[in-house]
């Protein structure tokens, strides 16, 4: 689980239009290692989460399909991806 976790963190981070990944409302969303979080990415024993801030120039729901696709590849179980902010392209360049 450790290498899965990291695995998709970096695949949802090389779709286009991903601008980075979110712990969430409450900071409660990520993966915990000795030593390490992996925020943004939540596995359980059947499903898996990635919780995301896209940028707005490219479709939200295309770049969540995007991520999903990938993740679910790579964790051999269903992914739920959440996008939990936006950016715009003033805000994604500072």
């Amino acid at each position: 689980m450790n290498d899965t976790a990291r695995l998709l963190a970096q695949a949802a981070m090389q779709v286009e239009g991903v601008a980075g990944l979110h712990r969430g409302e409450f900071g409660e969303v990520a993966t915990y290692l000795p030593g390490e979080q992996i925020a943004g990415v939540r596995l359980g024993e059947s499903v898996g989460e990635i919780h995301l801030i896209t940028d707005l120039r490219r479709n939200v729901w295309t770049v969540a399909e995007e991520v999903r696709a990938a993740a679910e590849q790579i964790a051999g179980m269903p992914i739920i991806v959440t996008v939990e902010d936006v950016v715009t392209e003033e805000q994604s360049d500072e």
